[in-house]
């Protein structure tokens, strides 16, 4: 669907007069866009209000989070950055177009990109480093943020929508998917761990990103230092364990999140410690002891979480996330699943890593 971004632009003060867009990032969720203008390059994004049901909510979320990193930034020599909004007429951070999709706009961060692969342990590092360096300005946040999708982590909840849809097999697909459903099951005790230990106080919720895939950490083109955390829909309550993990997730293996070969798909141990010290280097200030032993087991979880969404989303027909190809959340599933099974051939090893931290 074609959308009128010189109109959204006009829906925002001090935009600018529309001059060109293109699509723009690789996200599952919004339709994203940079933008030129004549005064500046936006970052301009329609959010799916099918998912975030909640839209003005989420936008609360998203100026109490950057204005408050931006206010710890003002003054000092810092690298880092935060995203600054845009503001309608009535100084409300969206905009809704005649059709009634909800805009929001940013200003677009220069000199800097992201990596939906991470080359290298140093960029390892400095993305998990933006991220700890995030939750460590958002520690003393005075207030509850939303929940813009309430249990987005909550793995029990996953593993058990995904018993719903084996029941269901609503579109007929479950006799493809036995192996990767028993292997999911075979993990069950896994799923509700760290809810557990949040529930005895033993671990403690915190503001937290949710969804640290490491290409959501601008790299400086420059220095290659992580500089900015982007893609702040998520920003919600959540464990500090579900942000290491979907580094881990998504940092350590070569592959892409769709690889078909799996023999691609593996754990590279040099990425992972690169992301645990990268992590600890900021998160490290805050994180009691027990939380800091079971940062691997993370890794684990949240990667098998991902893998039981995309299952899920799989025998519910493609419901959820954006797909480009027939069997493309299996082809999803499996690179999580194959990437749990080297995270577990490993896990010895990532203990005592860290345990020596």
């Amino acid at each position: 669907m074609a959308h009128d971004l010189s109109a959204v632009c006009s829906g925002f003060t001090g935009a600018g007069k529309f001059v060109s867009g293109i699509p723009y990032g690789t996200g599952h969720i919004n339709d994203t866009y940079k933008v030129e203008t004549d005064k500046n390059t936006l970052i301009v994004q329609r959010v799916n209000t099918s998912i975030f049901q909640q839209p003005e909510e989420l936008m609360d979320n998203f100026v109490r989070v950057t204005s408050h990193i931006g206010k710890k930034l003002a003054g000092t020599d810092s690298a880092d950055k935060t995203l600054a909004p845009l503001f309608n007429a009535e100084g409300k951070p969206f905009f809704r177009d005649a059709d009634g999709n909800f805009w929001r706009s940013y200003i677009y961060v220069d000199k800097a990109r992201t990596y939906d692969i991470i080359e290298n342990d140093t960029q390892a590092f400095e993305a998990a480093a933006a991220f700890g360096r995030f939750q460590n300005y958002l520690a003393d946040m005075e207030g509850r943020l939303f929940e813009t999708i309430p249990n987005f982590h909550h793995t029990v909840s996953r593993l058990d929508a995904l018993k719903a849809a084996v029941a269901a097999d609503k579109v007929g697909r479950l006799k493809e998917v036995s192996a990767e459903v028993d292997f999911v099951m075979a993990r069950e005790k896994d799923c509700g761990v760290l809810l557990d230990l949040q529930a005895k106080g033993e671990i403690v919720e915190r503001t937290t990103h949710n969804d640290t895939k490491l290409n959501n950490v601008l790299i400086d083109d420059a220095t290659s230092k992580g500089i900015c955390v982007i893609d702040l829909d998520t920003v919600m309550p959540g464990l500090p364990h579900y942000d290491f993990g979907d580094m881990v997730r998504t940092g350590t293996s070569p592959a892409a999140e769709d690889e078909t070969d799996l023999s691609k798909v593996r754990m590279r141990f040099e990425m992972f410690e690169a992301l645990l010290r990268g992590y600890l280097s900021a998160a490290g200030k805050f994180l009691n002891p027990l939380e800091k032993s079971l940062l691997p087991f993370s890794g684990k979880l949240i990667t098998l979480e991902i893998g039981i969404r995309f299952l899920t989303d799989y025998l519910s027909g493609d419901v959820y996330f954006k797909t480009k190809r027939p069997g493309h959340n299996l082809d999803r599933c499996r690179t999580q699943l194959k990437l749990v099974s080297s995270i577990e051939e490993q896990f010895d090893a990532m203990r005592k890593l860290t345990d020596s931290l």
